[in-house]
C-alpha cells in the first residue's frame, strides 16, 4: 500500500486527508471534487478516520436515506416486531351464522398479500363462521395518507416502486394481469372487480422477441373504476407473461380477494364493502401478524422497496406520536429515535418520506456515517445482514459479482437522475470492518459514478495493512504526510454463537469506552483499539472488574 496521502482543498482553506488511492480513482474519474462526499472510517466507535472529502456538504440521498429508516424502526421496534391485522366481529354468531359484520383493521402491514388468506380464512371458519349475513367492514383510519394509488415521482406513474402507502395494504398495492399467449388467456391473478382490463392482444406465430414479446398497456385511471387496456401483437412462442401495474386502492382489492377466497372455503358473505371504524362493542376474533421486521427491514434494504420504507416511517410516528399517523410525524419520529440513541447529532436531515424517492430529501455524508457507525456498534453483523451483500443478493448481487469485493461489502444504493450513491461496511483484508459513505451528486453521468465507488470499494478491500488516521488541517497549500501503520489492540469481552445480549453491551457502554461487534465464525465484542500495550493492560483490568471477568487481549 502507498504510504502518502494527498491533502484536497475544501471549501477554500480546509483541507482534508485522502489516500493516495482514493486520489488517484477521483482523477480517472472525470467527476470534479465538488460533486463528491466521500467519509471512509474505521467502523464502530474508533475515530480512526481513513478518508474525508466534503463530508459535511448537503446531498440528494436516494434511497440510502432508507438506513436512517430502518436503522428507526429496530432501534424503537426490535429485531422480532411483527405488525398485526385484527380481525373483529358484531353481532352474534348462532349455529355458524354471523348475524353482523366481520372487520378487519390495518395497521400498515405491507408484507400481506394473497398467500395470508388461506390461513385466515381457516382462523376464521376455526372461530365457527360460515356465513355472514352483514358487511365486511375496513378500518384504514391507522394513517392519514389520502387516496393517492400512486406517488407519480417519474414518467412510470403505474411501477410498483411508485405505490403509496396506506393502513390496509395488500399486494404491495401491485395489481397483477396474467398474459398467457399460447393459450390465449388474459386473466387477472387475484379476483379484483375495483378495475377492468381489456383485451385487444393479436397473436402472431413468430419469434419472441422485440415488438412480438411483449403486450402494449394504456392505463385510464380517471374513471372511477380504472380501465386497463391490452394492445399490440404478442407471439404464441411467448411464454407467461404477467403485468403488475399500481391500479388501485389496496382495501378495494383486499375486499375482493378476501370475499373471493372465504366463497371458496364455503363462507358466504351476504353484504359488501364499507369503510369504517371498528365499533366500541366489536368482539375480537383474531390477530394476523407479520414476518418479523428483521425480514421486513431486509427486503427494505436489500430490493430498495420504497412502499416498506414509506410504512416504516408512518409506523413509528405511530409508535412515537399516536395514531391517526401523518407523514410529519413519521419524519419526526424516525429523527427523534435516532438522536435518543445518539445515532444522529443535529446534522441537518431532511427525510421526506423516508424511502428516498423524493427531491426534497437530503443528508451528509457525515451524518450518514454516524447512523451507519451507531448500528455496527450495537448490532453488529445481524444488523449488517440486512443489507445488500456483495456479489451475494440484493441491488448488490452483480455490480460485484466475481470481483474482490465480494461477501467483503454489506451495502446501500441509492439512484437517481443525477445521484448515485452507495453506504455501508467493507471489510478488508488486512481483516478490519469500515464504514463507507460515498455520496456522488453530478451530470457526468451515473456509469461514472458507478465506476468511481466500485473501484475505491475494490481498493479499500485490498488493502492488507491497517490505516493511521488522517485528521483535517488548515493550510494555504496543499502537501503530502507519510502515514506509516502500526499495531493496535484490543480487548475481548466476549465471544458468542448468538448477537450479545443487551445488557452486556451496556455495560461495556456505561464505562465510556470504545467498542464494537464483529462477526468471524462467531459474534466478539471488542473494547478499542488502543495504541499501546500498556495502555490496553491498564483498561483490562478495569473491564475484567465492571464488564467481564474472563476479558483477554488481543494484538
Amino acid at each position: 500500500m502507498k504510504r502518502l496521502f494527498v491533502l484536497l482543498v475544501c471549501l477554500g482553506t480546509l483541507l482534508y486527508a485522502l489516500p493516495s488511492g482514493i486520489e488517484s480513482v477521483i482523477k480517472r474519474s472525470g467527476i470534479p471534487t465538488k460533486d463528491l462526499s466521500i467519509y471512509i472510517k474505521e467502523a464502530g466507535k474508533s475515530d480512526r478516520i481513513i478518508a474525508s472529502l466534503n463530508a459535511s456538504a448537503i446531498r440528494k440521498p436516494a434511497s440510502v436515506i432508507k438506513v436512517f429508516t430502518t436503522y428507526a424502526a429496530l432501534l424503537k421496534l426490535g429485531f422480532d416486531y411483527r405488525w398485526p391485522t385484527q380481525f373483529y366481529r358484531t353481532g352474534t354468531l348462532r349455529n355458524g351464522t354471523l348475524h353482523g359484520d366481520l372487520i378487519i383493521k390495518g395497521f400498515g402491514d405491507p408484507t400481506l398479500d394473497a398467500k395470508d388468506l388461506d390461513e385466515i380464512v381457516s382462523r376464521i371458519k376455526a372461530a365457527g363462521v360460515r356465513k355472514v349475513t352483514g358487511n365486511i367492514v375496513i378500518d384504514r383510519s391507522y394513517f392519514r395518507v389520502g387516496n393517492r394509488n400512486s406517488a407519480k415521482f417519474d414518467e412510470n406513474p403505474h411501477s410498483p416502486y411508485n405505490a403509496m402507502p396506506d393502513a390496509m395494504m395488500f399486494n404491495e398495492r401491485v395489481s397483477t394481469i396474467c398474459v398467457i399467449p399460447n393459450q390465449n388467456s388474459v386473466t387477472k391473478k387475484h379476483p379484483d372487480g375495483s378495475y377492468v382490463v381489456h383485451n385487444n392482444l393479436k397473436r402472431v406465430n413468430k419469434p419472441c422477441r422485440g415488438r412480438y414479446s411483449w403486450p402494449r398497456v394504456k392505463i385510464d385511471d380517471t374513471k372511477a373504476v380504472p380501465e386497463v387496456w391490452l394492445s399490440g401483437t404478442i407471439s404464441k412462442r411467448c411464454g407467461k407473461r404477467n403485468i403488475c401495474k399500481v391500479l388501485t386502492q389496496p382495501y378495494k382489492s383486499f375486499y375482493y380477494a378476501f370475499k373471493g377466497a372465504l366463497a371458496q372455503a364455503g363462507v358466504k358473505v351476504h353484504g359488501t364493502m364499507r369503510l369504517g371504524k371498528v365499533p366500541g362493542n366489536a368482539r375480537i376474533i383474531f390477530t394476523h401478524y407479520s414476518d418479523p421486521l428483521e425480514k421486513i427491514v431486509s427486503k427494505t434494504a436489500k430490493k430498495s422497496n420504497n412502499l416498506y420504507a414509506r410504512h416504516l416511517l408512518l409506523l413509528l410516528g405511530a409508535k412515537v406520536y399516536g395514531a391517526p399517523v401523518t407523514v410529519e410525524k413519521g419524519r419526526r419520529a424516525v429523527v427523534q429515535i435516532l438522536r435518543q440513541h445518539g445515532a444522529l447529532g443535529t446534522e441537518k436531515v431532511i427525510l421526506d418520506n423516508g424511502s428516498g424517492l423524493s427531491r426534497k430529501s437530503r443528508l451528509t455524508a457525515k451524518a450518514l456515517a454516524d447512523v451507519l457507525d451507531d448500528a455496527y456498534a450495537r448490532y453488529g453483523m445481524r444488523w449488517m445482514r440486512t443489507l445488500s451483500i456483495a456479489g451475494v443478493d440484493g441491488t448488490i448481487k452483480r455490480r460485484f459479482r466475481g470481483t474482490v469485493v465480494r461477501n467483503r461489502a454489506w451495502m446501500k444504493t441509492g439512484t437517481l437522475k443525477r445521484v448515485k450513491n452507495i453506504a455501508g461496511y467493507v471489510k478488508s483484508r488486512n481483516g478490519r470492518y469500515y464504514t463507507v459513505v460515498i455520496l456522488v451528486n453530478t451530470n457526468r453521468g451515473r456509469w461514472k459514478a458507478a465506476k468511481l465507488e466500485n473501484d475505491i470499494i475494490k481498493w479499500l478491500v485490498e488493502q492488507k495493512r491497517t490505516f493511521k488516521q488522517t485528521q483535517p488541517k488548515h493550510s494555504s497549500s496543499p502537501k503530502s504526510v507519510s502515514v506509516p501503520t502500526g499495531k493496535m489492540y484490543y480487548i475481548q469481552a466476549g465471544s458468542f454463537a448468538q448477537p450479545p445480549k443487551k445488557d452486556l453491551l451496556q455495560k461495556i457502554d456505561r464505562t465510556g469506552l470504545p467498542y464494537k461487534t464483529v462477526y468471524e465464525d462467531q459474534y466478539k465484542v471488542l473494547i478499542g483499539p488502543f495504541d499501546t500495550e500498556r495502555h490496553a493492560r491498564e483498561v483490562l483490568h478495569r473491564v475484567r472488574t465492571e464488564v467481564m471477568p474472563n476479558a483477554f487481549l488481543l494484538r
